[in-house]
């Protein structure tokens, strides 16, 4: 297998996690969307607009042999892209297509954790958009494409994170789902698992969270009390008179150890590196 990786929405949260993670050891390419100095000065990033940009530019410039797609947007436009795509790699056996998909896959069906193997089922646009990629790539060889499902992702600077700490410095409100149970992984971990399934060839489809559970409002309300400080206001939300899961748990595709995580390590991660990254803060 060649070295080159493609990283679409490598500006991202998540896309620029596994852009650092990757770039010591592939040649790394990446997307990005809105002006910002650092990826218009990188050569290595590429400005792509999903609406209007045409993406077999950009592949036939670079000519990976891995492809990452961690898009967001337009439904429409997402798919006619990863059409693009799939049609690329069936030119391109040695191409390779990493494909992120979602929990919401199975929003449908909520009354317990998801496997594998588990029948999709989507109430929400983009659950139905993400299983509609999914069967669209399981047309290519089976050996040529891995559908990665994630949890919610986590990290200092993760979208949600920081709505909780500027809820938290300011005393506002924050909303939780008391009887919501999730699994979760770090934005780290998830870079790192993913470039183990690039080294080590793997295919098929892989749910990469936690191996255990916990509820919403638990999970933040012990983030929030590990931060330190103040408490943010808590506004429960209730769904459903019972629990009901939003979780992508492995089976039959389970990682080796060293590469699993749990949700006292994902807190820990979190909140010990955000300790780091303040004591910085007042060194400097």
């Amino acid at each position: 297998m060649g070295n080159r990786v493609l990283i679409l929405g490598g500006s991202g949260f998540v896309g620029n996690a596994i852009y650092k993670e990757l770039l010591p050891y592939f040649d790394v390419y990446g997307t990005y969307f809105s002006p910002d100095a650092f990826f218009e000065q990188n050569q290595v990033f590429y400005p792509f607009d999903l609406e209007n940009d045409d993406v077999n530019v950009i592949l036939n410039e670079v000519r990976p042999h891995v492809i990452i797609s961690a898009l967001r947007g337009n439904p429409e436009a997402i798919y006619a892209m990863h059409r693009m795509l799939f049609e690329y790699c069936t030119v391109m056996p040695h191409c390779r297509l990493l494909y992120i998909s979602s929990v919401r896959v199975f929003d449908g069906y909520k009354k317990f954790p998801a496997y594998e193997k588990d029948k999709t089922l989507a109430t929400t646009t983009s659950g139905k958009q993400k299983i509609a990629i999914e069967k669209l790539l399981a047309g290519l060889p089976s050996q040529q494409y891995a559908i990665l499902r994630l949890p919610l992702v986590l990290g200092i600077n993760a979208p949600l994170l920081l709505q909780l700490k500027a809820c938290i410095k300011n005393r506002t409100h924050f909303e939780v789902f008391p009887n919501l149970v999730i699994n979760t992984i770090t934005e780290t971990k998830l870079s790192q698992q993913i470039h183990y399934i690039i080294n080590q060839n793997k295919y098929g489809i892989f749910h990469l969270g936690s191996t255990d559970l916990v509820h919403h409002s638990d999970l933040f309300q012990e983030i929030s009390e590990k931060l330190g400080g103040n408490i943010p206001v808590f506004t429960n939300t209730f769904t459903s008179n019972e629990d009901y899961f939003l979780a992508v748990l492995p089976k039959g595709n389970r990682l080796p150890e060293q590469y699993q995580t749990s949700i006292n390590e994902v807190i820990n991660e979190i909140t010990c590196n955000e300790s780091l990254t303040t004591l910085k803060q007042k060194l400097s």
